[in-house]
């Protein structure tokens, strides 16, 4: 009945000296040996802030057959508060802690891990959890860049592991039905989809470079970005605004509506040009280190001539559309236009003004008098459609597969690197390059700080 292998392959990760296992058996005969209850057993890998809300919902799944063994972060300052969370969650089972998260990999009773740690260690981590026979849930953006991105799909599909990316709404069902509502042709033929994230920040400040606080692994926390001296205020939460560790808010909050911008045009290729203008509005670099934008208006052609664009305004703003969307989309069809905000969603016929489908209102959203498919599934959630394919072993099975992570979150990093080459690019999306602009093509990937290197052959 288990048709497994009866051996797991060993190989070494050769810029660190950790030694995994690669798993040679089936996705069904997986499901065979998780025990008798499936408990699914994870690692937590970065607990500041989304880590910790991750860490908090996993954990709240003890009685559905999921248990933490291991909070790890490289600042032993957050661990205390979170393990003590995650305690009382799993009904008095206490987690263990590590710094290092190759010491989480090692550990073979370890079947899955969340990794929530800065955008700059997505790839690598998943990789080298892939590698180590681990399935992974990763926050968004799935990569700092579109070469390890790829990397990450590579590995995902060598090592047979599957990886979910938190593009939350992929499992929201509101926003399921919406889409669905859209690709039966519920505005007619959508030729227009756009993103918004209007999410005013006022300066962080400056401060001089200092030692690292005692609590910090700063190397591990540098990880694969090229060394520079600590500093506050490009640590903890500021990573996002300097281009070595972050991808400013086109990159942060941006890739959920940039997903489901895409998502709505219903396309899985990449666009074929991309344009992007911005920069940094209303304090000086005297007042504020920050490296990206924080006002950037992308757009994206497809080579059907359909267009995506997406605005980011990090200053003070009005809201767009009848729904007051400030982070929200927008969709343009021959037949009307439809606005989603979070989980709501209204569709407009023609020049009417008052809508005539929503998510409150779905017995008036029929296509072809159909109102079936405005019923979505029973869903447990991202992070229980996480747990259910980590038991089925079939990638297949997640809303949000490591190849559709992938392919919107290359939508922020192209359009990031067309801001800062400050040219209109055309993009070869089957090689993932840019045609004839060798400058461009070199912010594609990075320089990788030994020993945190994502190889060239996963």
């Amino acid at each position: 009945m288990d048709n497994r292998r009866d051996f797991i392959k060993k190989t070494t990760l050769a810029s660190t000296g950790v030694v995994v296992g690669a798993s040679a058996f089936s996705a069904k005969s997986y499901g065979n040996i998780m025990g008798a209850n499936d408990r699914v057993v994870l690692g937590s890998i970065g607990v500041r802030g989304r880590g910790s809300n991750l860490l908090e919902n996993f954990s709240e799944m003890y009685n559905d057959g999921v248990r933490i063994k291991t909070v790890c972060d490289v600042d032993s300052a957050v661990l205390g508060d979170n393990v003590k969370m995650a305690t009382k969650n799993q009904k008095g089972n206490k987690p263990g802690t590590e710094e290092d998260m190759r010491r989480v990999f090692e550990d073979k009773e370890i079947d899955a891990v969340v990794v929530a740690v800065p955008n700059h260690w997505h790839a690598l981590a998943t990789i080298w959890a892939c590698q180590a026979g681990k399935h992974v849930y990763v926050e968004k953006p799935s990569s700092h860049n579109v070469w390890e991105g790829r990397k990450m799909v590579e590995a995902a599909r060598k090592y047979n592991r599957v990886v979910q990316v938190g593009f939350q709404n992929r499992s929201i069902s509101n926003v399921m039905q919406a889409m669905d509502f859209l690709h039966r042709g519920g505005i007619g033929e959508v030729f227009l989809s756009r993103g918004t994230c209007f999410k005013p920040r006022d300066s962080f400040g400056i401060s001089p470079d200092s030692v690292s606080p005692s609590t910090l692994n700063y190397d591990l926390w540098l990880g694969p970005a090229t060394y520079r001296p600590y500093n506050e205020k490009k640590g903890h939460y500021n990573w996002h605004w300097h281009w070595d560790t972050g991808n400013g808010d086109t990159g942060n909050q941006g890739p959920h509506q940039f997903d489901i911008a895409r998502w709505g045009l219903n396309k899985k290729i990449h666009p074929v040009k991309v344009q992007s203008m911005g920069g940094i509005f209303g304090f000086t670099p005297q007042e504020c280190s920050q490296e990206t934008p924080n006002t950037q208006t992308s757009v994206f052609e497809y080579e059907d001539g359909k267009i995506l664009e997406f605005e980011t305004r990090g200053r003070y703003t009005n809201h767009e559309a009848n729904l007051g969307i400030k982070i929200g989309n927008m969709f343009y069809g021959t037949e009307g236009w439809m606005e989603v905000n979070g989980s709501t969603w209204k569709a407009y016929r023609g020049k009417e003004t008052e809508p005539f489908a929503g998510s409150e209102m779905a017995g008036s959203a029929a296509v072809g008098g159909d109102t079936s498919f405005l019923t979505a599934p029973d869903s447990k959630g991202h992070y229980g459609n996480f747990i259910d394919g980590v038991r089925s072993g079939n990638h297949h099975d997640l809303n949000c597969d490591i190849e559709t992570g992938h392919m919107s979150t290359v939508l922020p990093l192209i359009a990031n690197i067309a801001l800062r080459v400050g040219e209109t690019l055309k993009f070869n999306g089957e090689f993932e390059k840019f045609i004839n602009n060798e400058e461009a093509d070199l912010l594609l990937t990075r320089k990788y700080r030994y020993p945190y290197i994502v190889p060239e052959k996963v």
